[in-house]
């Protein structure tokens, strides 16, 4: 069976069984199949797909030029007769074939992500350890750099939101294993990811300090300083001061015991999901969004008309 193996995490890469892929040259042939690979869980309307890539162009217009992307799409990944097709077409429909062998890396990454997500660090165990190191090693950059439209970005916030999540839980696991240079190595791509993220910057300054660098562990408070002057326009929290002058008054004991009072690491809530919305597609997502703000915006404007209406009474 021929092999599809896809890498959508930096630079778009197509290899079937191992070759480059020709024919994928045109812009929105490369779309129109990254999106049905990044939503290959269920079939999607042909119209759909035409307003969602085109959605400049008339609808006949978007129509034709879909049934133009099909053409090539389909060309450049053609089978053997005996051999399932990568994708299912119909008049109506268009599906990422369940049964063809494809490899996709953010597939494997969400995966990864999802088998730990409920678990705390200090309850991972080496074999899902090494599966998070493996599904980071898929991160080679964003999903699809360079690439801009909506859907595009969604993805691309969502799996960078996942990378980082991935980062946090293996440094924690470190923490708590004592591995402070492998922890250091997580913390540094966290920053590197979100620079003023307070919390890695003081966990980073702990983790020089109990390596014997009490050098570095000041100079990444100064860096802390400067991200979030930067970014956010304010000032280090109580707590990172605090650990500062800990750092400065050598005061080793009580660093270490915070380290050791960040432990057990906290177990994620139990949320329930069941009434929360679910939506098909991106688009679906950011209009709920946008409701749920014009909702929160209401709500705000009655509230500060009745301070105001108090205000008068008094």
């Amino acid at each position: 069976m021929c092999t599809l193996t896809v890498s959508l995490l930096g630079k778009l890469n197509v290899r079937l069984d191992g070759k480059a892929v020709a024919g994928l040259d045109a812009r929105k042939v490369q779309e129109l199949f990254c999106y049905l690979l990044v939503h290959r869980d269920r079939a999607h309307y042909r119209e759909e797909l035409a307003t969602l890539l085109w959605e400049d162009a008339s609808s006949s217009q978007s129509k034709k030029y879909l049934r133009q992307a099909l053409w090539q799409l389909q060309a450049a990944l053609e089978t053997p007769e005996e051999e399932p097709p990568f994708l299912l077409v119909d008049a109506e429909w268009v599906h990422i074939n369940p049964v063809a062998d494809l490899c996709v890396d953010v597939l494997d990454f969400e995966r990864a992500f999802t088998n730990i997500q409920a678990l705390p660090a200090d309850a991972l165990d080496i074999q899902r350890v090494a599966t998070l190191q493996q599904a980071i090693g898929y991160y080679h950059g964003d999903f699809l750099e360079g690439w801009y439209q909506d859907w595009c970005i969604y993805e691309r916030e969502r799996y960078q939101s996942i990378y980082l999540a991935m980062l946090e839980k293996l440094l924690s696991y470190y923490e708590v294993q004592q591995n402070c240079e492998l922890g250091m190595i997580c913390g540094l791509e966290i920053l590197r990811h979100d620079r003023a993220q307070e919390r890695t910057h003081r966990r980073l300054m702990r983790l020089y300090y109990l390596t014997g660098n009490r050098t570095a562990a000041l100079r990444q408070y100064q860096s802390c300083i400067e991200a979030l002057d930067e970014e956010l326009g304010v000032g280090p929290a109580q707590s990172t001061q605090r650990l500062y002058e800990q750092i400065c008054n050598d005061q080793a004991e009580l660093v270490a015991q915070q380290a050791t009072n960040a432990q057990p690491l906290h177990r994620e809530a139990n949320v329930d999901k069941s009434n929360m919305p679910k939506h098909r597609t991106p688009q679906e997502a950011f209009r709920y969004l946008r409701q749920v703000q014009s909702t929160l915006a209401n709500l705000q404007n009655q509230v500060d008309a009745c301070m105001s209406a108090l205000s008068d009474l008094n």
